[in-house]
């Protein structure tokens, strides 16, 4: 099991930048993906980015790609998400998730953490 806490959010004017963390603890040695989704009141949660524990390879959503920077330092188990160009609809809960080896989809997941962009 791997236990997750993200901190970072809070409140930042459109154009503006703001960096989220998620640290993992427990079963680090089994991280395979780390990933950040996002979720609004009525709405489901979507994919943010996601990067590969080991080879540093990643992948961003169309609507964030260009302006959010998804990046982890394996050796503080930390995952990070540099956002920049922050626009009113990028405000959400934004949450970390991890799957480890041998599993097939996100199954430990953090508490969240609000992000709010004032236009």
């Amino acid at each position: 099991q791997v236990q997750l806490v993200e901190s970072g959010g809070g409140l930042v004017q459109a154009g503006g930048s703001r960096r989220l963390s998620c640290a993992a603890s427990g079963r680090t040695f089994s991280l395979d993906v780390m990933g950040w989704f996002r979720q609004t009141p009525g709405k489901e949660r979507e994919f943010v980015a996601a990067i590969s524990w080991s080879g540093g390879s990643t992948s961003y959503a169309d609507s964030v790609k260009g302006r959010f920077t998804i990046s982890r330092d394996n050796a503080k188990n930390t995952m990070y998400l540099q956002m920049n160009s922050l626009k009113h609809e990028d405000t959400a809960v934004y949450y970390c998730a991890a799957r480890t080896r041998g599993q097939h989809e996100f199954r430990s997941w953090g508490q969240g953490t609000q992000v709010t962009v004032s236009s």
